[in-house]
């Protein structure tokens, strides 16, 4: 069984930063982890890609949040970080990471990020 717990969430004021991780434990190996990335939900509203990182390290990013979110990763560690800067209330939504391997696709519980004054 794969388990992937998130932490860093939570309330900060807009312009703050918070860092999101994500850590693989449970039956899953380093080595075989592909992509990593992190998801958002807000209300009402379908659930889209925020940033995604290769096992090379390549990454891509959602318009919205380019220049503002940095994606790495630990591969040691088998854990993901989302770092979030210049927070907008428009970035207030439930945050999920996913890990794929090559046979399956792995998701974490979510982390509620809030930005409000």
């Amino acid at each position: 069984q794969v388990q992937l717990v998130e932490s860093g969430g939570g309330l900060v004021q807009p312009g703050g930063s918070l860092r999101l991780s994500c850590a693989a434990s449970g039956r899953i190996f380093s080595i075989s982890i592909n992509d990593m990335g992190w998801y958002r939900q807000a209300p009402g509203k379908l659930r889209e890609l925020v940033a995604g990182i290769t096992s090379g390290g390549r990454t891509n990013y959602a318009h919205f949040v380019a220049g503002r979110f940095t994606i790495s990763r630990d591969n040691a560690k088998k854990t993901v970080y989302l770092q979030m800067n210049s927070l907008k209330p428009e970035d207030t939504a439930v945050y999920s990471c996913n890990v794929k391997t090559n046979s399956s696709d792995y998701w974490g519980q979510g982390t509620q990020v809030t930005v409000s004054s």
